[in-house]
């Protein structure tokens, strides 16, 4: 038997020559894992390797939902094999089954890895720097009070539960874990977008066919689709975000969506009218990401901080919204005095209602107590230890509805997934929420008194 060595990048695929009559051996997969990439680079090349079987060969990647895709952006020759993107979109752990048949009938298949680090470091940047997304709510700094309304609290029964990492490193059932976001330049091309339960902000926007998709294009959950358009000439930086973002070859379909056109400024979406999130609120900037965790040091010893409410999720919300939230979709009623206010509406803290059925509103913000110590793992977990030193800073934010302590970040090759299981010592009950309505100037904007 004969063959023949084909380089591309950092790896190498090896083709077989001769058949089953000189004593073929079976058809197999040898690569199990291609080389890492970063968001938004060119990818450096894979060649898929095989031996044995009947060449020539055909390659192809799993298209059900049982896998995920190639990360956004990269492509399979099907003839030759080879990997290739000339620029990366998705981001964190994909592990694609890759399928090889040779020309007597044989077909086997392999899963194979992919590590993709993030490229988050412009989600520091969206919204100005006074905007209580970027505002400090410890009461050693801030002197910000305990909010002390019967709606403000996290329902009891759900204080018990762990804060629960819903993002890292390892691939979530082989699907990248967590919700990325991507930036692209000022001049991308708008394309359609078709909306097709909820509200609707833009009906075109630049969303390329390489915009990394929550759980990828092969998940049937959430596939939040973010993406941040940088300034360009006579264009203000937006937000664009879309909830069950599915691409069609062209134009884009979602169940809703929600656009920020300047986030350079502090207006919130209008009341009542939602977003892609429950709360109403933008998903991109209140997510963890690797960037803002490694700073200036390294995945091992990182050197960030934090400096934004991170979004955690509940069970079930109050069905009520306090500021900066501009909606809501939960359970339980609140009275004043004289009534039952009206659910699906603006509670406000200043003036707070006197009872409620349920507690946890949209959009209020929890830090952990001054009181609480930090969990002993945190020093030998270094990325933990920054995200709870941002806990107590700058808290977190109910957004939606899900599992209660959901802490929602981005996919990433450089999170340490043992560093964030640190997190889970941390329970619901070691956070009381904060009253910020002293920071309001006026309610349809996120600035804040300074």
């Amino acid at each position: 038997m004969h063959g023949f060595w084909l380089a591309v990048g950092a790896s190498a695929a090896w083709f077989a020559l001769g058949g089953a009559a000189d004593g073929q051996s079976a058809l197999r997969i040898m690569t199990a894992k291609c080389p890492a990439g970063i968001q938004g680079k060119a990818y450096a090349g894979c060649g898929i390797a095989v031996t044995g079987g009947t060449p020539p060969y055909r390659f192809s990647v799993d298209g059900t939902d049982a896998a995920p895709p190639l990360p956004e952006g990269l492509s399979l020759d099907a003839s030759s094999g080879v990997v290739s993107g000339a620029q990366i979109g998705g981001q964190g752990s994909y592990v694609p089954r890759i399928f090889v048949a040779d020309s007597a009938g044989a077909r086997v298949s392999r899963p194979i890895a992919f590590a993709i680090d993030g490229a988050n470091r412009f989600l520091a940047g969206i919204f100005p720097a006074n905007s209580i997304f970027h505002h400090r709510v410890d009461a050693a700094s801030t002197g910000l009070p305990v909010d002390m309304s019967p709606a403000a609290p996290i329902f009891s029964g759900y204080q018990p539960e762990s804060i629960k990492p819903f993002f890292g490193n390892a691939a979530y059932n082989s699907f990248p874990n967590g919700i990325p976001a991507f930036m692209v330049a000022y001049d991308q091309a708008d394309v359609g977008v078709t909306t097709t339960v909820y509200q609707s902000y833009f009906k075109s926007g630049p969303i390329p066919a390489n915009a990394p998709v929550e759980g990828t294009g092969h998940s049937t959950g959430d596939r939040h689709v973010l993406i941040y358009r940088a300034a360009g000439p006579g264009l203000h930086p937006a937000l664009y975000e879309m909830w069950q973002g599915i691409y069609k070859g062209g134009p884009w379909t979602d169940s809703s969506n929600a656009l920020w056109a300047n986030a350079n400024s502090n207006a919130l979406t209008p009341q009542g009218n939602g977003t892609s999130d429950a709360a109403g609120l933008p998903v991109a900037p209140l997510l963890l990401n690797a960037d803002e965790v490694i700073g200036s040091g390294s995945p091992a010893a990182p050197r960030g901080t934090v400096r934004h409410p991170v979004r955690f999720t509940l069970n079930h919300m109050l069905n009520y919204w306090v500021w900066p939230a501009t909606q809501t979709a939960g359970v339980g009623s609140c009275a004043t005095a004289s009534g039952t206010i009206p659910v699906e509406n603006e509670i406000f803290q200043a003036h707070p209602p006197v009872s409620c059925t349920m507690t946890g509103p949209a959009g209020e913000i929890y830090r952990l107590k001054a009181s609480v110590a930090t969990p002993a793992c945190a020093a030998s977990s270094p990325q933990a230890a920054v995200i709870i030193t941002g806990f107590r800073n700058y808290g977190i934010i109910l957004a939606d509805n899900g599992d209660s302590g959901g802490l929602i970040g981005t996919p990433d090759a450089r999170w340490h997934d043992a560093d964030l299981s640190c997190l889970s010592s941390l329970i619901l009950a070691d956070f009381e929420p904060v009253n910020v309505s002293s920071l309001i100037v006026t309610n349809d904007s996120g600035v804040t008194k300074q």
